[in-house]
């Protein structure tokens, strides 16, 4: 099993720091999401919002081997993953404020002792939480499965024992990893980096399989 080589144990520490941070943050937005909704509505939002990132992981899993073969996703993905590695490092610069929100949402508790829980999150509809929170699963989803099968192009065992962490960490344990991260920042920092590695690393080899079909095309 490649787990057990070098290449393969270093790859499979990068994929459970990606799950880490895309689990996370999937919740964070769930929970943000839901922060906005009255007290009885909450609840449902976030276990909707939680299934249906479950959802959705399981079936980009079942084709992430077949999406990387696809010519030119391999770039495409890599060009993604550099924007979210963008968009969540000016989440982190931005503070607490929203994390806080979403943490009391997913953990129904008022950690800044301001009387509410989440009651800093503007106000809004379950159908327009719920259409939030749908548009940033699919996104979130495809992030994460395109970035595991990107750390793990080469190590099949990897790719698979990533995606199911994935599955898992977002269908058991994403409350528990939001506040994780909340609590321990050094940790999204980390991840942050290992998705920034992956992207460029996905960009290079996906300009490399692009350049017999552009020099075709230039031919």
């Amino acid at each position: 099993m490649e787990i057990f080589t070098v290449e393969g144990f270093y790859a499979l520490m990068q994929v459970i720091g990606i799950d880490l941070v895309l689990a996370g943050d999937n919740a964070i937005v769930i929970g943000l999401a839901a922060a906005g909704l009255p007290k009885e509505l909450r609840a449902k939002a976030i276990l909707v919002g939680i299934a249906a990132a479950t959802v959705m992981r399981i079936g980009f899993a079942l084709v992430a081997a077949q999406l990387l073969e696809i010519t030119g996703l391999l770039l495409a993905g890599g060009i993604l993953l550099l924007w979210v590695t963008w968009k969540m490092w000016r989440e982190l610069q931005n503070g607490h404020g929203a994390e806080t929100e979403a943490e009391e949402a997913l953990t129904g508790t008022d950690l800044n002792a301001d009387g509410t829980v989440g009651g800093g999150a503007p106000r809004k509809t379950f159908a327009q939480a719920a259409t939030q929170i749908v548009i940033a699963d699919v996104s979130m989803s495809l992030d994460n499965v395109l970035a595991v099968a990107g750390a793990a192009h080469d190590h099949p065992t990897v790719l698979a024992i990533g995606l199911v962490l994935s599955i898992a960490l977002m269908g058991l344990a994403a409350s528990f990893i939001a506040r994780l991260l909340n609590k321990h920042r050094w940790i999204a920092y980390v991840g942050l980096a290992i998705i920034l590695y992956v992207a460029l690393k996905m960009m290079w080899e996906g300009a490399h399989e692009m350049q017999p079909v552009l020099l075709g095309m230039v031919g």
